[in-house]
């Protein structure tokens, strides 16, 4: 299996789409502006205590506060409250953590109004981002994630992956890891580290040393409360960092700032590999060149398609995700009802598995499947999807088929679903359903690029419009792009754009930004 990831800077979202042999399995947007990145932390105050959740809320500057829970203020806390007061003390001169005492640990029985107090000032990391009408989730436990290690100050463990079976290469890493490791300071050695080299292992630990450095500085220096003392990598590359693989083909990104920023990432951790980071610089937008836009106009919406005509629906409700099954006008197989019902939902078993992950679909997922007589055959339906869930990232658990022949899924949810709303608007009428006549549409065209060249002073741009369009303005020798081009200038340029409609358009200038041209009365 080849992967490869395409990368779509816009002006004010990111997307990155990961590919598995050309079909779409992964897919994140973010808005340029979000800071409130898992993994960032923050130092910030108590603003209220909750005795009967033995919780309290702090204001990490969401417009809801954050909930942070007594369990979840780490067993090191009391050593974190004094070491904090030590470096608010002096402002010059940066107390060392490596000198730091370490405090008992915090009691598992605790109280959180015996513990913190109101206006209080703590370190704490998002672990969960604002979900719905939640904000967002809090730990006081700190780590700082690199590829190979998690770096966990004033712990004093260094634990190995479980996943990493052999005795030997455990031992190994254990006790490499041991040396290079200062005081007060703990490490979770990943997965992928099985095998590295002390090198490596040794520029990953002083990278995490450096950023936590960086991090300490900030907190002596802040005078505002709340301050975002350590961010999270952008999340182009905190997705390399999570997702990269040797069997990467190829990264494609049309940012040359993020193309810069994510070569230099690859080159850290696999040097050999920093040559399949590409900067896109084709006309055509990259999700359409890389047939990502059809791919995401088909994968979401409430009713998706698979084979021979099968589909399910997908429908999320405050508590759960629910999912039904249907054969749909598929054909009846002459072998009987019970394999027709059996190859229809192994087909469902596969898009599923691709749809959790497409979507990043968390807690509870319920599916009805078809109605199936043999044991044999919902044994087989169960492990089909334990193993199409085996290159799933997030936690997650299956139960087997109930006997009203629904399955139960759990899934871990860190951000909210990803919800690509396939049924927009009509941006041409806006919701009015009256449009200027259809034949009117390149004039109106003609007379912003008029506007844009003689009265702005735009000489080159980009026009954007539906392929259909973009055909129509093309065809012919003395095409209409040729006639604009001889009126207005060779900075002329029509680009056909999948995700756009059939009587909508776009002007980009010469940097591809965009150049907002609507006018009040354009759908009258």
């Amino acid at each position: 299996m080849t992967s490869e990831v395409i990368i779509d800077a816009g002006q004010k979202e990111i997307s990155i789409a990961l590919l598995e042999d050309k079909r779409l399995v992964e897919y994140q947007k973010e808005p340029r502006e979000a800071s409130f990145s898992v993994g960032n932390i923050y130092l910030a105050k108590v603003k209220k205590l909750m005795p009967g959740l033995n919780a309290c809320f702090v204001d990490v500057g969401y417009e809801r506060d954050a909930f942070l829970h007594y369990l979840d203020l780490g067993n090191q806390f009391n050593s974190y409250a004094k070491y904090l007061k030590q470096v608010k003390s002096d402002r010059k001169r940066l107390y060392p953590i490596t000198k730091a005492s370490r405090l008992p640990n915090l009691p598992k029985d605790g109280s959180v109004q015996h513990t913190l107090s109101l206006g209080q000032e703590v370190l704490v990391q998002i672990v969960k981002e604002p979900i719905s009408t939640k904000g967002p989730r809090l730990t006081g436990e700190l780590s700082l994630a690199g590829r190979y290690l998690v770096l966990i100050p004033f712990d004093d463990k260094v634990s190995v992956s479980s996943k990493i079976r052999s005795s030997a290469e455990r031992a190994r890493l254990k006790q490499l890891i041991q040396s290079i490791t200062p005081k007060n300071f703990g490490v979770i050695v990943r997965t992928v580290a099985e095998g590295k080299r002390v090198a490596e292992l040794d520029a990953e630990m002083k990278v995490l040393l450096k950023r936590w450095d960086d991090l300490i500085t900030k907190v002596q220096k802040a005078q505002e409360m709340p301050q975002l003392v350590f961010e999270e990598t952008g999340r182009a590359v905190a997705m390399m960092r999570d997702l990269f693989n040797p069997t990467y083909e190829h990264i494609h990104v049309n940012d040359a700032e993020i193309c810069k920023a994510i070569k230099h990432y690859v080159s850290l951790i696999a040097p050999e590999k920093a040559d399949i980071v590409k900067l896109y610089e084709g006309k055509v937008p990259i999700f359409d060149a890389f047939d990502v836009t059809k791919q995401l106009k088909s994968g979401f919406g409430k009713t998706v398609n698979y084979k021979h005509g099968a589909y399910m629906i997908i429908e999320h409700t405050e508590a759960m995700h629910v999912v039904d099954v249907n054969s749909g006008t598929r054909t009846k197989k002459d072998n009987g009802q019970e394999q027709n019902a059996l190859e229809t939902n192994l087909g469902a078993a596969d898009e599923l598995a691709r749809q959790l992950r497409l979507r990043d679909m968390g807690g509870i997922i319920v599916v009805d499947f078809i109605d199936m007589n043999l044991a044999e055959d919902r044994q087989l339906l169960y492990e089909r999807m334990c193993e199409n869930m085996k290159n799933d990232r997030a936690r997650h658990n299956i139960l087997p088929l109930s006997k009203f022949g629904l399955m139960q899924i759990t899934r871990q949810r860190v951000r909210p679903a990803v919800d690509v709303n396939v049924e927009e608007e009509c941006p041409t009428c806006f919701g009015t359903g009256k449009i200027k006549s259809s034949i009117l549409f390149t004039d109106q065209l003609e007379r912003k690029i008029d506007t844009l060249v003689n009265k702005i002073g735009v000489r080159k741009f980009y026009l954007h419009v539906h392929p259909y369009v973009a055909a129509y303005i093309n065809q012919g020798f003395m095409s209409l792009k040729r006639k604009w081009q001889l009126n207005y200038g060779f900075g002329v340029h029509v680009v056909p754009s999948q995700k756009l409609a059939m009587l909508q358009y776009e002007f980009y200038d010469a940097q591809r930004q965009f150049i907002d041209m609507k006018e009040e009365n354009d759908n009258h």
